[in-house]
């Protein structure tokens, strides 16, 4: 068995890319005994594992990759391969796509627990399987979640343009500085629309022509490989799962209604919840909460956005429909400014980021008089090169990771 697992080990190795890593690449404490990546499908966790395995190890005796889906490791199971791995030398264990396998948490952790002196590395999609393996394991594991591609990421990846991350302080403070330096090398609007419709997911790299079909792909196997596993789900419910998925990506944005949503779908409403946790779980969906305290921040959304404007692109080509201009925007923002901070539906703007910056979203002939000239109110506007004052070109919110 161990013979078979290291000739596989030795094939998915080879030819790994190491020139470009992705932002949590360097942000992973890697001298943890313990870590899981989660990730939505596609975003490239198998790659980062891959390439800690190359740069620090150089050979499968010391450490070894394996996908929890190969029927080998299926067949054989997650502890007997850590045995035999362990007594034959190994040091570390790599374990992908770890929630494709029946009761991962228990045989993780017997693993863990067993062999104290081994390393244990874990990676799968957001999903609430790793959520609930979370809460069994926390104590034990180093947590890190991969998001897709930043607009600053992609400019690396595919026009070989590189630039540091910023803070949001540092694009309020800076970003006239920041626009001027970056939309001098090339025509930054058209390389940020050119994202916002197939920059997201690191495989268009793979090839444009047939990025958003291979959106959909991973808009399909979340469905029916992800979610339909984990929640026990007939296909009845998928069904529902997608027509939610669909109302939303053709809203502008969508204003959350469960009694009118579980009308519309025939379901009861404490489907509608369990279904709108699903989606977030896996990666297809941003909830955004009203501003407030206490009761305030109820368990429903204010408002539903797609995760990334990729996914409405893919879900809008599909229905033959074309996405709002302004959901795309807000779309955009909110993904981009999740990854480090708190984003709320503000009523005095569009949204308020950890209770202290009011952003208001538009296009290049968008004005303060929603604002009111607040204090700490910005407005990101779309269509501009460089900014002015408090008028931020919206592009640059991609440069926060």
């Amino acid at each position: 068995m161990l013979e078979q697992l290291l000739l596989i080990h030795a094939e998915t190795t080879k030819n790994v890319p190491l020139a470009f890593k992705r932002y949590l690449y360097d942000g992973i404490d890697w001298g943890s005994r313990c870590i899981c990546i989660t990730g939505a499908r596609g975003t490239g966790k198998t790659t980062i594992l891959l390439q800690y395995l190359t740069e620090k190890y150089d050979n499968p005796e010391k450490c070894l990759y394996i996908s929890a889906d190969h029927i080998d490791v299926a067949g054989t199971g997650l502890y007997r391969v850590a045995e035999e791995y362990f007594a034959y030398g190994g040091e570390t264990l790599i374990i992908d796509e770890v929630h494709k396998y029946p009761a991962w948490q228990i045989e993780i952790k017997n693993i863990i627990d067993t062999f104290r002196t081994k390393k244990v590395i874990i990676s799968g999609s957001s999903s609430l399987d790793l959520k609930r393996g979370k809460a069994d394991l926390s104590r034990r594991f180093a947590y890190y979640d991969l998001k897709g591609l930043s607009f600053r990421e992609y400019l690396k990846l595919k026009e070989k343009m590189e630039y540091s991350a910023s803070t949001l302080d540092q694009i309020l403070l800076y970003h006239a500085k920041l626009a001027k330096d970056i939309s001098s090398v090339k025509p930054i609007l058209k390389l940020f629309d050119k994202y916002l419709n197939g920059g997201y997911y690191p495989f268009v790299m793979e090839g444009e022509t047939v990025y958003l079909q291979k959106v959909m792909n991973v808009i399909e196997k979340v469905f029916y490989e992800d979610i339909a596993v984990i929640g026990n789900l007939r296909k009845n419910s998928i069904s529902v799962l997608k027509k939610l998925l669909w109302i939303v990506a053709t809203s502008v944005p969508f204003t959350v209604n469960i009694e009118r949503l579980s009308r519309e779908l025939g379901t009861a409403k404490e489907y509608i919840y369990l279904y709108l946790d699903y989606l977030e779980d896996a990666g297809l969906l941003n909830p955004v909460h009203a501003e407030g305290k206490g009761l305030k921040l109820a368990r429903k959304p204010a408002k539903l956005f797609l995760e990334n404007t990729n996914l409405l692109a893919a879900v809008g080509g599909s229905l033959k429909t074309i996405s709002d201009t302004g959901t795309i925007r807000e779309t955009f923002f909110v993904n981009q400014l999740k990854q480090g901070y708190q984003v709320r539906y503000s009523n005095k703007g569009d949204f308020i980021i950890d209770d202290r910056y009011t952003f208001e979203i538009g296009g290049k002939g968008k004005d303060f008089r929603q604002l009111k000239d607040g204090k700490n109110s910005y407005v990101a506007a779309d269509n501009i090169e460089v900014g002015f004052g408090k008028k931020i070109p919206l592009y640059l919110f991609g440069f926060l990771y």
